[in-house]
């Protein structure tokens, strides 16, 4: 059940950011990535703390991606990482067409 929650979610043109809100990680991720417009719907942050089958989706991410720590940001079909890498990606200047690629931004 959650890989096909997982595998529904990351389908298509989208940004999914998969986090915990106390995560210093993905506070960073999603400060960052509340830096661009995006089209609606585009951008979805789903939060996985106190979900039942929240280790079962970590030990995806970890097959998936091969880390099960969140975040775990997709652009597309494509996990690019965590808070860091997001951060990186942004300060290289790669962010940006990345989220054009898929047609996200407005």
């Amino acid at each position: 059940m959650a890989q096909e929650f997982v595998q529904t979610k990351i389908k298509g043109d989208k940004v999914v950011l998969f986090m915990k809100p106390t995560c210093s990680f993905c506070i960073k991720a999603k400060d960052v990535l509340s830096k661009y417009k995006f089209k609606p719907g585009h951008l979805e942050y789903i939060d996985i703390s106190g979900r039942s089958d929240m280790d079962t989706m970590q030990d995806y991410f970890l097959e998936l991606t091969g880390a099960r720590t969140v975040p775990r940001v997709f652009i597309g079909e494509e996990c690019v990482g965590g808070g860091s890498d997001v951060a990186a990606l942004e300060e290289s200047g790669k962010l940006k067409g990345m989220l054009q690629s898929i047609g996200a931004l407005q």
